[in-house]
Order: structure tokens, then C-alpha cells, then sequence
């Protein structure tokens, strides 16, 4: 599916087949975007960005959830706020739009933003289509214009854009001092949330997927073997590599600092009760000890080998492992 497409539900018109509870709306939708999300996924070569990231996000977002619900407003309707967080874990990726590459041996940027402005733009498309249909038998199944609002704001908490002097990214809405739903505020810190709620292992996992998914002129050289013999056979590749494979070395370090940098205030606007068991217990990870470890463990010198950086970042057992 390209970015410029329009997802299509399924033929609903047997409305002995259509949603009859929200719950059953949510759960429709999110098989619709699922498989688009699937398809898309292997056609774009995305390693990070699949299936195993979003359910990921889904369970830190539950997490979360568990913890701060009890301190809610009575007002809130926790059931729904809850499906409304499911989705929006689930589709929040569901488009990725990619530059064209002018050469082949660069990494492949996203625009900040856009990516999932074209999800918004299709959800709202699907969530229309559906509501059509349900307005036939004025069904309370319906997502109400609340809960499409609550989904727009959500994903666009997730934008991510680069910081400079931190040479890190971070999620600006969630500083842009205007009101954010619980559900914006959970989906945020839940995406960027494997450091301080999984740890470094998956911390850095992640990092070798996104370096995959960011580089796939790399990938045939991992799945024919013929990288490791690269500094013989093409020393200019083999330093190019190298470079790209550093870099990504430092961003995971000043990735990691800026997440313990910036962990107290993104929790602020949460209820004040729940911060301290959020802090210690659902961000468990997100110490000064962990970043010491990732510090003294990521290898950022300038002359690391090739081979040492691609024992660090194990790309071809995730190659192997299909994940």
C-alpha cells in the first residue's frame, strides 16, 4: 500500500455482519489495519516496524494504563479510554513513508510527521467508511467524534523529531504545553518506552532492527556472507558501513541519555500519584547505572573495526531469526 492509497474496508453489506458493540468496532478496525500494516511491513522491508514493535508498544501502553487508571477521573470511561489505547497502539505505525534514496549506500530517512499524518488521514478514512454503514441502523457502535479526536491526537503525539545539542529524539507535542488525553500521553512514552521498561538488551535489539530497516542495501551483503570479506573485496563499502554502523552506536547512547534526561517531566502530566510506582517500578530500567552500562558497552570509538561493530549490533542472527 502507498502512502497516497486509501484503505477499503471489507463488504459489510450483510449488517447481520457488522459491529453491534465498540468493542467489536475496535477490533474490526484493528484487523483492517492489520493486514494492511502486514502488507506493507514486507513490501518496505521493515524490520523495526512491524507487528512485533506495535504489540510491544500495545503491552508498555497497558502497562502504563494499569498503573495510572485507578488514579483517573471518575468522569472517564475507562473501558472505552482502554480500546481507544489498543488501537492506537496498533495503528499508530501503520503507514511508514520513506525519501527517495538518491544513492544507494545512505540510509533512507522519514519526514518528521509525515508518515503519521498519512495514517491519521487513513484511519479517519476507515473510521468514516464503517460509521457510513453503522449510521444505517443507528448503531452505538459508532467511533463518536471524541474518540476520532482522541486517536488523531494520539498518533500525532507520537511524531518524533531530532534534538540537536541532545543528538536524540523526542516527541515535541509532549512540550508543546497544550492538553494531551491520558491516551496521547501513554501511547507517547510507550513507543519510545523499551529502554526504561525492557531494558538494554531490547534496548539495543531494537537498535540492530532499525538499522536494518534504515539500511537495506546491507541486507542481501548479510544474507550472502559476503560482508565480512568486504574490507578486502570493496575497502570503500566496507567504510561506509563502518561509518553508518558508528553512528548509530553513538545515537544509541545519546538516545539512552536523553530518555533518562527527559523521563520526569514527560510523566508530569500524569495523575501525581502514580508517578513514583511509574518512575520505579514501570520505568524500572531507566537508571543512572543503565546508562553507564550502555555507555561503557556500545563501542562509539572512532577507529572501531567493522567486524567488532558488526559483532555489537548481531544483524545477522536477527536476519536468521526473521525478527
Amino acid at each position: 500500500m502507498s502512502g497516497d492509497e486509501q484503505p477499503n474496508l471489507l463488504d459489510l453489506t450483510d449488517s447481520s455482519h457488522l459491529p453491534q458493540t465498540i468493542t467489536e468496532t475496535i477490533e474490526y478496525l484493528s484487523s483492517i489495519v492489520l493486514k494492511q500494516f502486514n502488507r506493507e511491513a514486507i513490501e518496505k522491508q521493515l524490520f523495526y516496524h512491524n507487528e512485533i514493535h506495535i504489540r510491544a508498544v500495545q503491552r508498555r501502553s497497558q502497562q502504563i494504563f494499569a498503573v495510572v487508571a485507578p488514579a483517573l477521573s471518575s468522569s472517564l470511561d475507562l473501558s472505552r479510554t482502554q480500546l481507544l489505547l489498543d488501537f492506537c497502539a496498533i495503528a499508530h505505525d501503520m503507514v511508514q513513508q520513506f525519501d527517495a534514496t538518491p544513492e544507494i549506500h545512505t540510509a533512507r530517512q522519514r519526514k518528521p510527521g509525515i508518515s503519521e499524518m498519512i495514517t491519521i488521514e487513513q484511519l479517519i478514512h476507515l473510521i468514516r467508511q464503517l460509521n457510513d454503514q453503522l449510521d444505517q441502523q443507528n448503531s452505538t457502535a459508532k467511533l463518536t467524534d471524541a474518540d476520532i479526536a482522541v486517536i488523531q491526537q494520539a498518533i500525532t503525539a507520537t511524531i518524533c523529531t531530532y534534538h540537536g545539542q541532545e543528538q536524540a529524539i523526542y516527541q515535541p507535542l509532549l512540550y508543546a504545553g497544550e492538553p494531551l488525553s491520558i491516551v496521547s500521553r501513554i501511547l507517547a512514552l510507550a513507543d519510545l518506552g523499551t529502554l526504561g521498561m525492557d531494558g538494554i538488551e531490547a534496548y539495543n535489539h531494537e537498535g540492530s532492527l532499525l538499522f536494518l530497516e534504515e539500511n537495506p542495501d546491507v541486507v542481501p551483503l548479510l544474507q550472502e556472507k559476503t560482508i565480512q570479506h568486504l574490507e578486502s573485496t570493496n575497502p570503500d563499502l566496507a567504510e561506509n558501513i563502518r561509518k553508518r554502523l558508528l553512528k548509530r552506536c553513538h545515537f544509541q547512547v545519546n538516545f539512552a541519555k536523553s530518555r533518562l534526561l527527559r523521563l520526569n517531566q514527560e510523566l508530569q502530566g500524569l495523575p501525581e500519584t502514580t508517578i513514583p510506582v511509574l518512575r520505579t517500578e514501570v520505568f524500572q530500567y531507566l537508571s543512572p547505572s543503565t546508562i553507564v552500562t550502555i555507555t561503557t558497552t556500545t563501542p562509539t570509538s572512532p577507529d572501531t573495526p567493522l567486524e567488532v561493530l558488526l559483532q555489537f549490533f548481531q544483524l545477522e542472527q536477527y536476519l536468521s531469526d526473521g525478527k
